[in-house]
């Protein structure tokens, strides 16, 4: 008998501690103003039995608060309105979910949804940016509209005449709100025509006309030093002299040395530096900077020790650098020339 009273007592302890399912003692509300395109928010309500999680589901009613039915997707906290909601009535059920079970509640329902905005209204006027060159792209911005949500927006490009006048549309209503300029629009100025579109109406506005669109610019052929750049480097590509040979030691030699950089591009602004070899045939000249067509001149003087000797060859060793580069690294390159003797 005693065992029995003891398996009694402890099967009456285990279901007295067991969780039950929540139970809700306060409504679900819901706060928000209810007019379309405005935003609603669900609080829970309160609950028993701890709940570990709350899910939700908006309904749309009638406007006396019946025949209600769920809203395809609306399972958020939050439901923004739709103009599908005007004249009805919303409501939440909330579940509450615990270890032993889940238990629903249903919100009162909002006041009937009224109606905002309007059909779409302009309050700031479209416009088009970007450069209006061949190549470049265009983009269309919408400007600002009001009126009820959601408004939908399509774009119509036309090409003007050079005054902006006599425009003709050459892509119609589409979601582009980027165009490319072609050779076809050489001269002509863009425009675009905006269509606002929602569940009350329509509205379509233009743009201002562009500038006239020009031919693309010429690729540049110099570049600054500053803009060269590791990987990239100078480049000594082309060396002349004059005279050449050299037949005396009392004229000087010019020296001209042409810097680009590793593309091709004339580079103005780097500082060459050019000695003669072996030591002592020529004095030493100064540091030249690269003109604006990427070249350096620099005058050479023989000393009295360089030889006359037909066939000879003066050798020039060559430098180009970036200023306040290391003389060694940065964008710096170095060559060996030479300048023929007679």
């Amino acid at each position: 008998m005693l065992a029995v009273g003891i398996a009694a007592s402890t099967g009456s302890t285990a279901a007295a501690t067991a969780k039950a399912v929540p139970s809700n003692t306060r409504l679900p509300s819901i706060s928000g103003s209810a007019r379309d395109g405005r935003i609603l928010t669900a609080s829970t309500g309160r609950w028993t039995e701890s709940p570990s999680s709350y899910a939700y589901s908006w309904q749309r009613c009638d406007s006396q608060a019946g025949s209600c039915t769920a809203i395809a997707g609306a399972d958020g906290r939050r439901y923004t309105i739709a103009t599908v909601d005007v004249g009805s009535r919303i409501r939440v059920v909330v579940t509450a979910t615990n270890d032993s079970g889940s238990g629903s509640a249903t919100s009162r329902p909002t006041a009937i949804v009224a109606a905002s905005g309007g059909a779409p209204e302009i309050k700031a006027l479209p416009s088009i940016s970007g450069a209006t060159q061949e190549g470049a792209t265009l983009t269309a911005y919408r400007g600002t509209w009001a009126g009820t949500q959601p408004i939908r927006f399509d774009f119509t490009w036309q090409r003007c005449d050079g005054s902006g006048n006599n425009c003709s549309t050459f892509i119609a209503h589409s979601g582009a709100k980027t165009y490319t300029l072609g050779a076809p629009d050489l001269g002509h100025r863009m425009r675009i025509e905006v269509t606002a579109t929602n569940a009350r109406g329509s509205r379509s506005v233009f743009s201002g006309a562009t500038g006239a669109v020009a031919a693309p610019a010429p690729a540049p052929t110099a570049i600054a030093v500053q803009r060269v750049a590791p990987p990239d480097l100078l480049v000594i590509d082309r060396v002349s002299f004059s005279p050449n040979p050299a037949v005396s030691r009392s004229a000087p030699i010019t020296a001209r040395f042409h810097v680009s950089d590793t593309k091709g591009l004339s580079v103005q602004g780097a500082l060459v530096y050019a000695l003669g070899l072996p030591y002592g045939w020529t004095y030493n000249a100064p540091e030249q900077p690269t003109d604006g067509s990427g070249w350096a001149t620099i005058t050479i003087q023989p000393t009295s020790s360089m030889p006359l000797r037909r066939g000879g060859e003066l050798v020039i060793f060559v430098r180009a650098r970036k200023p306040g580069d290391s003389l060694l690294a940065g964008v710096s390159t170095r060559r060996l020339v030479q300048e023929g003797i007679g």
